[in-house]
């Protein structure tokens, strides 16, 4: 399993970001505090709290980590 922070600031964040994970093969789920939903449905991601850094966790290694390099200009820092 793949870990990494992003931070998404604004509508258009989300939207490339469902976009990248959309071709993602394999599940990827965003976990906000206690909240976990599905990295590739916009409106789940709306449902969280964006203000802060959320974790994204995806099932494979390898498609893991094409996605994190795939969203690296979300990377929180």
């Amino acid at each position: 399993m793949t870990s990494f922070s992003i931070l998404l600031t604004s509508v258009n964040d989300v939207k490339e970001f469902v976009d990248a994970t959309s071709r993602c093969r394999c599940e990827v789920d965003v976990r906000a505090d206690r909240y976990v939903v599905n990295g590739k449905s916009i409106m789940g991601l709306f449902s969280i709290d964006l203000s802060r850094p959320v974790t994204v966790e995806v099932d494979d290694d390898v498609q893991g980590g094409s996605l994190k390099a795939a969203v690296s200009a979300f990377l929180a820092k």
